[in-house]
């Protein structure tokens, strides 16, 4: 009995990306035909379970053209379209998509945001970047809002800080210049160390 991989799927103008997510996939074979027939079979896990699939593309592709990159944890395919325009959607006909095919969200883009991105896909490795891209987006709109956060305690620790250096420094001042312990832990003893070789 066969299973059924997930499977993720994008496009661009020229392109489909199909991503079969199936870790640790033992003797792949992926057969495109110039129709529009994508299948899929393999075996993976521990009991060595058979996975296959059969995919009706919306329409015809280049097969000479499209790639395919077997890895470790996925098969990425790129499939080159036979004619460079949007499909409706990944499979002919009027049904549904089966549970298992998904759109991949980390390398879709809208129609009228294709202009000019079909090119960073070409050598098959830049899909990595996609997800890289939206992670570090992410990452810097976490940091965005972890610093506005931070921005407010960090004002609020400035201020109770300076307050504090401003007492230890201040102190040692007022009671005697001759004495340099505190002050070289403060803030203005770096700068007469430095300007002593100097002079």
């Amino acid at each position: 009995m066969s299973r059924h991989p997930e499977v993720k799927w994008a496009q661009r103008t020229d392109k489909v990306f199909i991503t079969v997510l199936l870790p640790d996939s033992k003797n792949a074979k992926v057969n495109l035909e110039p129709e529009g027939v994508f299948n899929f079979s393999a075996t993976a896990g521990t009991d060595n379970n058979t996975y296959e699939l059969k995919l009706d593309l919306f329409d015809k592709v280049n097969v000479e053209e499209s790639k395919i990159n077997i890895g470790v944890r996925s098969i990425f395919c790129i499939l080159e379209k036979a004619e460079k325009v949007w499909w409706k959607k990944l499979l002919r006909g009027d049904g549904k998509a089966p549970h298992y095919v998904k759109v991949d969200w980390d390398k879709w883009v809208d129609e009228d945001e294709d202009k000019g991105l079909g090119d960073l896909d070409l050598g098959g490795m830049d899909f990595s970047n996609f997800g890289g891209m939206g992670g570090m987006g992410g990452m810097m709109g976490g940091m965005g809002g972890m610093g506005d956060m931070m921005g407010g305690m960090g004002g609020m620790d400035e201020f109770e800080d300076s307050d504090d250096e401003g007492q230890e420094v201040t102190k040692p001042d007022d009671k005697a210049e001759g004495d340099a312990k505190p002050k070289e832990h403060g803030i203005g003893s770096s700068e007469k160390k430095e300007a002593e070789p100097s002079t």
